[in-house]
């Protein structure tokens, strides 16, 4: 059987009975052997290319100090050399960050190292750390995402607007530009924004538009809205609306003859755009036509 195929095999621990009888009768076999003991205590984590090429070389003279050292020297450093690439592959992708994104009209679930689960809404992106993640619970959030997460530690949402921290609860985080709101519907959560800190008790809101705090009442539902496919607002400017609705059905407004100021309490499905469109539309005496895909908005 070819060399190099037993090699790759034998370092990914593939090898079946046949493949082993004839990977044990390499000419080399007895140097990969000592190749394997001298890297058993390897730790990935902490790998260090030179590091490990000095071990080999003071492993080479003084474990055999024969003539036959330059011979079996160079098919050994070729299989060191794979096994660097391999470790610093592995070192490389564990440390990298986790990112989960949504697309527009999709939402999906997360679950997190500890089982925290996140929902993230559509057009949103949800980054963490699972190598660190037992000893800091921290998640970067750009968008929106509803948390039920796992009691333990502190854990920390961070978005670009204000940060929220909690033990363990359900809360919903919605981030967006100039627009930062975050519902708590079980247990506590503190949140920190604009210089501004607030604990937030099941049914309290959080909310600052355009730079601006805003007092909300009570939230009496138990779960948001959009985890049951609608999205809905309680006085809240126009063109936020339209920005949700343009996420969940892929589709662009021209509102330019409108006042997207206006404030708009509501709600609109998200699995029928036409019963949508009219729902956002009509309260407010709009009409709406369709051109080459973008909607456009006039008064009546």
């Amino acid at each position: 059987m070819d060399r190099e195929y037993l090699i790759k095999k034998w370092l990914d621990h593939d090898l079946n009975a046949e493949e082993e009888s004839a990977f044990k009768a390499l000419d080399d076999y007895p140097d990969l052997k000592k190749l394997s003991h001298a890297l058993k205590d390897f730790s990935a984590p902490e790998f260090d290319n030179e590091s490990v090429y000095s071990k080999i070389q003071e492993k080479i003279s003084t474990s055999n100090n024969t003539k036959n050292n330059t011979a079996w020297f160079k098919p050994f450093l070729r299989i060191a050399a794979v096994i660097a690439v391999i470790f610093s592959m592995y070192y490389y992708t564990t440390t990298l960050d986790t990112t989960a994104e949504t697309l527009l009209a999709e939402k999906t679930e997360i679950t997190l190292p500890d089982q925290t689960l996140v929902t993230l809404n559509a057009k949103s992106s949800l980054t963490f750390n699972k190598k660190n993640w037992n000893s800091k619970r921290d998640v970067h959030l750009d968008g929106e995402a509803f948390f039920d997460v796992e009691k333990g530690s502190e854990f920390t949402v961070l978005t670009s607007s204000g940060n929220i921290t909690v033990l363990g609860t359900e809360f919903n985080v919605k981030n967006r530009h100039d627009y930062f709101e975050v519902t708590c519907y079980e247990g506590s959560v503190k949140v920190i924004a604009n210089t501004k800190t607030k604990v937030l008790k099941p049914g309290d809101q959080f909310l600052i538009i355009d730079g601006k705090y805003i007092a909300q009442e009570k939230e009496k539902k138990k779960k948001p809205s959009w985890l049951g496919n609608e999205s809905y607002f309680k006085s809240i400017p126009y063109k936020y609306v339209l920005r949700e609705f343009e996420r969940q059905y892929k589709v662009s407004f021209n509102s330019d003859a409108i006042d997207t100021e206006r404030l708009y309490t509501g709600s609109f499905v998200h699995d029928n755009q036409e019963l949508a469109l009219k729902t956002i539309t009509l309260p407010l005496n709009l009409n709406f036509n369709i051109k080459n895909s973008v909607i456009v908005l006039n008064r009546e």
